[in-house]
């Protein structure tokens, strides 16, 4: 008597995983219906826009690459959203009797149940539509959907099963948070690639779907394209490749989930040696930092941007958006000069909520603060550790951005004003961080607790319209100078009044903001602890 399988339990297993998550929160609920939907409309709008460009003759090049990059983000999502799945992680099952083929059997047909699979499931049959043209084409395509579809999810799986000691690890929830800078790389990207494809053809994609057409799984739909045009020995070939592709992907993950489940995992043990116990000297960086209190909080809060998952995030945000919106609108010539100073704008929001970081550690720096001198330090290092990133990167995207546009007599005039503008936010950060700060939870992906999201606002919000309004003198000279017969030829002179300018709102801005931290240190605990 044969054993019974195990693949009905695995997929009734996952349905009672997403109906259980469902029923934690109604705010969940909310938020997987809304994906769901915005998901599905989606997909629908590209299967009708894939049936649409059936007849056009670039459109085998297009489905093409279409699933390619389908793919892609199968790879990557388990690296980028480890914890959106929980049957991604084979080792919760280490502790049942089960053998790698019918457990990868079950996996795999676990994983095609979801709003991902369903989703990809349009676009591959859209795909389909759009190149299959006779009776053997479209019977090719009933075998190349539900291929390519498996290699897909068995992509995905045999990525995360290859990285899953790293994914649940600390390094590994770091690694998620690039996902913010893939998304907004990837958006930019595909704008700019819309753009040149609007005022350049289709044709442009042909000579990379030539080769794309011979990769699993987008040879699926070329076999399909092959099929219709009579080449039948191309379109097996083809299938082929997909399967040959199809097979070697559960190989390597039947392999990576019996090492899995057998061996030891050490990766919570530490080893004691002379040196973890020896008394730590200043290395690297940290022995250019000043002495004192404040070499000690600069380098703290430097440690915070390396280490802690939730700041690590905002800066790669901060640091990519910076880049993106002045570079990218260069790159397709409709940008300003002006929009370099977007990345001391983004830059400079790091300087709001300065405490928020610490959480309900803060009782430590409050420990320390006995006066306003205290105060006046602490905030002074945490601006000083934030303009060691800012200031130089900062110049640099505005250097970057002129040299793109060829506006080089514009970069003292932009660099002015970007230091003027980073200058006023450190200023206004430093005081909304004494007056509303707000916790910032360690779990999950949101960056303020419950029931202080007024205080967020007040926070960023008010302060960059405060930051604005005291940039206000340095950008009325600018525009007078650029108004006034022959003032050009004093723009200069923007660039050194604009950094003492910033320099002098920032001291300005720290002394007023001193006082009232040393003044409100339990309050700013018990606003800091919530999360």
């Amino acid at each position: 008597m044969s054993a019974p399988t195990i693949t009905p339990v695995f997929v009734r297993l996952k349905l009672s995983l997403l109906r259980n998550g469902l029923r934690q929160s109604t705010g969940r609920r909310a938020a997987y219906i809304a994906s769901a939907v915005a998901a599905l409309l989606f997909a629908a709008l590209q299967l009708i826009g894939l049936i649409a460009l059936r007849g056009n003759e670039h459109a085998e090049s297009v489905v093409v690459l279409l699933v390619g990059v389908l793919a892609l983000g199968w790879a990557v999502m388990p690296l980028f959203f480890p914890s959106g799945d929980e049957t991604l992680d084979p080792t919760r099952l280490v502790i049942l009797p089960l053998r790698p083929r019918p457990l990868v059997r079950a996996l795999l047909a676990a994983s095609l149940v979801g709003i991902g699979p369903l989703f990809t499931l349009c676009l591959l049959t859209g795909s389909v539509i759009a190149v299959a043209h006779g009776g053997a084409a479209y019977a090719v395509g009933v075998v190349a959907i539900p291929l390519a579809l498996l290699v897909c999810v068995a992509l995905a799986r045999a990525v995360a099963a290859a990285n899953i000691r790293l994914l649940t690890s600390r390094k590994g929830r770091d690694l998620a948070v690039l996902s913010g800078l893939v998304i907004a790389v990837g958006a930019q990207v595909v704008n700019f690639g819309a753009q040149r494809l609007g005022s350049s053809g289709l044709g442009q994609l042909d000579p990379a779907a030539e080769v794309l057409r011979w990769v699993p799984p987008a040879s699926a739909v070329g076999a399909v394209d092959a099929a219709s045009e009579g080449a039948y020995g191309a379109a097996v070939l083809q299938l082929a490749l997909t399967a040959g592709a199809l097979a070697a992907l559960l190989g390597v993950w039947s392999r990576h989930l019996t090492r899995l489940m057998t061996a030891p995992d050490g990766s919570t043990l530490q080893a004691v040696t002379a040196s973890a116990v020896r008394e730590r000297k200043p290395t690297g960086l940290a022995r250019l930092l000043p002495a004192g209190r404040t070499g000690t909080v600069m380098e703290r809060s430097l440690r915070y941007v390396w280490r802690d998952p939730k700041t690590k995030a905002a800066w790669v945000t901060s640091l990519a958006i910076g880049l993106i919106v002045p570079v990218f609108n260069a790159l397709q010539g409709t940008g300003s000069i002006y929009f370099a100073c977007f990345a001391a704008g983004m830059l400079g929001i790091l300087m709001y909520n300065q405490f928020g970081q610490d959480t309900s550690a803060f009782w430590m720096v409050a420990m320390t603060i006995s006066s306003r001198r205290d105060a006046y330090v602490e905030l002074r290092a945490r601006a000083l550790a934030l303009l060691v990133i800012t200031l130089p990167y900062a110049t640099l995207v505005t250097v970057l951005t002129t040299a793109l546009l060829g506006d080089w007599p514009r970069l003292p005039e932009v660099l002015g004003l970007s230091f003027a503008l980073l200058g006023a936010m450190l200023a206004t950060g430093a005081w909304s961080s004494a007056r509303f700060p707000y916790s910032i939870p360690q779990e999950g992906y949101k960056n303020v607790a419950p029931g202080q999201s007024s205080l967020a606002f007040l926070s960023i919000f008010g302060g960059m319209v405060a930051a604005s309004l005291l940039c206000a003198p340095v950008i009325a000279v600018t525009v007078w100078l650029n108004v006034t017969p022959n003032g050009d030829h004093w723009t200069w002179i923007l660039l050194p009044a604009g950094a003492a300018y910033g320099a002098l709102v920032t001291w300005l801005g720290l002394r007023l903001a001193a006082p009232r931290t040393a003044e409100r240190l339990p309050e700013i605990l018990t606003a800091v602890s919530k999360g």
